[in-house]
């Protein structure tokens, strides 16, 4: 009697935490808001929220955490680790390989050009490092302040498994996907490509993803979110055609969705787990068919699901190697992208054989804009700028689509990326976004000739 009465109360308690837990974690990453007209989601309003309270304080805040990174790092990566006393998290996040060590001391002294203004002008000047620490790493610090307290809701408490199951068909037969990775998607699109990544590394190091499906989940469905699809529209003055846009941009990224994985690199990516092994089959389906497997998968998750001091281990963790992992080599790497974007003609030399393709496809301006359609690979905004002297709302259109669906761009995902253990390095990066480039272009051309203009 007494052990089935504590079997109900288990039973009660697994069912509050997955409900209770899945859904805190849905609303905040998943559920749309309106703000100012704008549809984004909590954590992202409540980034922008915090993001306007702290104001000035901020380009401060980055400065010390990058100051704080590189001199810890150099500290840590340089002695022996059997002489560190330190707890073996922070030894994971300040240990780093010398290329990653020059690499948050490179970002730190470009922070420090930036934010003192010293230096040659073309690295701290509004058009480059600017941009990169008063815009970028300013909306990270504070998007992952509550992305990595939300993110175990979503991710540990049952709604993956539900969901996963629910889609394991259609993603397997599709994409070559696990079920659960369209979380990942929608998380992406209702919030930022980087939050993305970060679930996807997640999974991947907890044996849910093969390097191969972590690897094509990060590169094809970390998509750009849908308020910064609505600013770039805002941006080349084609508010007025953001439905089709849009539109243009899920069949676009499908289609690179569906082609990218079957080709090189990403096909000869081989399926290895992380050394916990393979912890997610999604094949062993219930008596009651994908919704019983799902649901008897998510209450065991939930059954198992972190406390609240596990919980906030987690959390800081996941904030801490946000800040003092990304936050350099981002600002590092981003600002030499632009650089080279906005002061050399690298892009313009590179985009001269993409020109008459576009005038094949009969697209105006070809010349002006075939840099557009490869800068994005430095910075995802690059592409607005320079489509923002186009005249040709016909060729306005077909540039922020594709720059939209590219996804890869190293100010931001594509460090990010390289600093997670997903085996995609910068040659790769390189190729899928040529690859995503060659599929989304036609498709965009297509769409604009046929059913917008």
């Amino acid at each position: 009697m007494a052990s089935e009465q504590t079997k109900s109360v288990t039973s009660r308690s697994t069912w509050l935490k997955f409900l209770a837990g899945s859904f805190v974690g849905a609303v905040s990453f998943l559920y749309p808001v309106s703000d100012d007209g704008v549809v984004t989601i909590p954590i992202a309003l409540a980034s922008n929220n915090l993001t306007d309270y702290l104001g000035d304080l901020l380009p401060p805040i980055i400065v010390g955490i990058v100051t704080m990174s590189a001199l810890v790092s150099s500290w840590f990566s340089l002695q022996k680790s059997d002489s560190l006393s330190a707890p073996g998290s922070l030894r994971r996040i300040f240990t780093v390989s010398p290329a990653w060590l020059m690499l948050r001391i490179l970002g730190c002294l470009i922070t420090m050009m930036i934010f003192f203004q010293i230096g040659p002008e073309f690295v701290w000047s509004e058009a480059t490092g600017h941009i990169v620490l008063y815009d970028l790493a300013t909306a990270i610090v504070t998007i992952f302040i509550f992305a990595a307290a939300v993110l175990p809701l979503l991710t540990d408490y049952g709604l993956m498994e539900l969901v996963g199951t629910l889609l394991s068909r259609i993603f397997k037969r599709a994409f070559r996907l696990p079920g659960r990775s369209c979380i990942d998607a929608l998380a992406s699109w209702m919030s930022a490509a980087p939050v993305g990544v970060l679930i996807t590394s997640q999974q991947f190091d907890k044996g849910n993803y093969s390097g191969r499906e972590a690897a094509v989940i990060a590169s094809n469905f970390s998509i750009v979110s849908l308020p910064f699809c609505v600013i770039v529209a805002q941006f080349v003055g084609l508010s007025h055609l953001f439905v089709e846009y849009y539109m243009t941009v899920v069949v676009a990224g499908l289609i690179a969705a569906l082609i990218t994985p079957r080709i090189p690199p990403l096909s000869r990516i081989p399926d290895l787990y992380s050394e916990v092994g393979k912890q997610l089959n999604e094949d062993m389906l219930a008596e009651g068919g994908l919704w019983q497997t799902g649901l008897t998968k998510a209450l065991d998750k939930a059954q198992h699901a972190p406390g609240f001091k596990q919980w906030s281990k987690s959390a800081i963790h996941n904030l801490f190697d946000i800040w003092f992992g990304l936050m350099p080599p981002l600002v590092g790497i981003g600002t030499l992208g632009l650089i080279v974007a906005e002061y050399t003609p690298l892009f313009t030399w590179l985009s001269y054989p993409l020109i008459p393709v576009l005038e094949l496809m009969r697209l105006p301006e070809a010349a002006a804009a075939a840099p557009a359609l490869l800068v994005g690979f430095a910075e995802m905004f690059l592409p607005a700028v320079l489509a923002s002297n186009i005249e040709s709302e016909l060729t306005k259109f077909v540039v922020i689509t594709v720059s939209i669906s590219q996804l890869i761009y190293m100010s931001e995902v594509g460090v990010l990326i390289m600093k997670t253990r997903i085996p995609l390095n910068f040659a790769k990066l390189v190729q899928i976004f040529l690859i995503r480039t060659a599929i989304t272009l036609p498709v965009a051309a297509i769409a604009a000739h046929w059913f917008v203009f």
